[in-house]
């Protein structure tokens, strides 16, 4: 989040860059008090509060499409206006499909492995989540949460048997509306060939890719980047570790990936020694959202996969993603925690087993 805060300065350094800087360091403070606060909580309470979090959030989604509510911004309604900043219900969705699909994969654990209590029910949870998403409209997060959605079904149980038809069926069904999608189409075909849309479509992309190459290994120094000089779009959002690969070099971009994959080694850590199996399920939820969004952002940056639009968790411009992450992992420090209470518990309970015997 530092490393965020240092490249949105550097990368926008003029009036209206301190203006963003200053949104995302009261976002940052906002964060970092939801962080701690989940962080203090006992995780479960979320199981309580599932379905009201699921109604909500679908009430939020389906809001951005009124008048006078909703803003919309390049062909997409996604934000809803709070007249002090907009906020994107997308964000808060991600981290309540979690929630929901790990309450339902603990509450009905026994019947997990049937067709209808296994596959069905819960695909219709996140239903109501996913389409109003899909219909922003926004694919990056459509896929990232059908992917989440997988995941969390596989682990919580449900049979592969069940899962890939439908899984198979959704995949086909979204390459039919991307390809039909003039916009979507014009992006896979530019990535699929970016000599041919560099002056066009592609051009984001491009630029990014010159933005990387010429950091070199350590980098043109910070505040020297030239790529922001208006030749990058949006270098402070999507493309912000482009700006960080041609400041810093590629001695920090490996830094950041490696930061990552140490945020998924700690997350998987933690669901696999959660107390229950809503931890496992809520830990494992929030690890993979965490890692598969970053690892989206950084393909696209790196023209390894088609442009997105999904933002770098914790170090891209945006409040309302920025929010939702720092919640996620106070989330996990919640489940660390009673994951730690409750081995020590156990362990309390052994040596006063042990003490029994021996007297007896």
């Amino acid at each position: 989040m530092a490393l965020g805060m240092v490249m949105l300065y550097s990368s926008i350094m003029t009036a209206k860059g301190a203006h963003f800087l200053m949104l995302q360091g009261a976002w940052s403070v906002v964060g970092v008090i939801a962080c701690t606060v989940m962080a203090l909580l006992d995780y479960r309470w979320l199981k309580k509060s599932s379905i009201v979090l699921l109604l909500l959030s679908s009430a939020l989604l389906w809001a951005v499409f009124l008048p006078k509510v909703g803003v919309h911004v390049k062909g997409s309604s996604r934000w809803i206006n709070l007249w002090i900043c907009n906020f994107q219900p997308s964000e808060a969705a991600k981290i309540v499909l979690i929630v929901v699909l790990a309450w339902y994969g603990e509450e009905f654990q026994k019947h997990i492995h049937t067709f209808k209590r296994g596959l069905m029910l819960p695909l219709c949870l996140a239903a109501a989540i996913i389409i109003p998403i899909f219909l922003e409209p926004d694919r990056g997060t459509t896929i990232l949460l059908g992917a989440v959605t997988i995941v969390m079904l596989l682990i919580a149980g449900v049979r592969w048997a069940y899962l890939a038809p439908p899984a198979a069926l959704g995949a086909v069904a979204l390459g039919f509306v991307l390809m039909h999608d003039p916009v979507r189409r014009a992006r896979i075909l530019s990535w699929w060939s970016p000599d041919d849309h560099k002056a066009g479509v592609g051009y984001q992309s491009w630029q990014a890719m010159l933005a990387l190459g010429s950091g070199g290994t350590t980098g043109l120094g910070l505040g020297n980047g030239r790529q922001k000089m208006g030749f990058l779009p949006e270098q402070h959002t999507d493309f912000i570790l482009s700006i960080v690969g041609e400041e810093m070099g590629v001695i920090a971009t490996i830094a950041v990936v490696c930061a990552f994959i140490l945020f998924i080694i700690c997350g998987v850590y933690i669901a696999w020694h959660s107390r229950d199996v809503f931890g496992l399920l809520l830990g494992s939820g929030i690890t993979f959202l965490v890692g598969m969004q970053a690892f989206i952002n950084i393909g696209v940056v790196t023209s390894t996969l088609p442009n997105k639009g999904l933002a770098l968790p914790f170090i891209s411009y945006g409040g309302s993603s920025l929010l939702t992450m720092l919640a996620g992992t106070g989330i996990l420090l919640s489940i660390a925690r009673h994951g730690r209470a409750s081995a020590r518990r156990e362990e309390d309970l052994d040596e006063t087993d042990l003490r029994s015997t021996q007297y007896a």
